[in-house]
């Protein structure tokens, strides 16, 4: 669930409108797999997170105030992919496990 979000936030960079489109299968899966379901919606939120690392919108003002151009922080930005996407994935497999899953109840 998480890869798929990361991978889906390469080619749909905005938050919102990706949840429009992954939310039903977010919710699916972890009622399938037995997750908890707030938990899988903060899976969601840190995999979605993660390709902002390559491409750092959130830099666009830093850019234009130290002249930089984007080919500058490529490397760096995406060496921290590579560093924080394993541990990322590792850490919310592991602390998934920690919620007991509670059906969803429906009136």
């Amino acid at each position: 669930m998480g890869v798929y979000s990361a991978i889906l936030g390469f080619f749909i960079p905005s938050g919102g409108g990706k949840w429009i489109i992954e939310a039903p299968y977010v919710m699916q899966v972890a009622n399938d797999l037995q997750y908890h379901l707030g938990w899988a919606v903060q899976i969601y939120n840190a995999a979605e997170a993660l390709p902002n690392l390559i491409n750092p919108f959130y830099m666009l003002p830093l850019l234009g105030v130290l002249g930089l151009k984007a080919r500058d922080l490529i490397g760096f930005s995406f060496v921290q992919l590579l560093v924080h996407t394993p541990l990322v994935l590792f850490l919310l497999w592991v602390l998934g496990t920690t919620l007991v899953y509670t059906p969803p109840v429906m009136p």
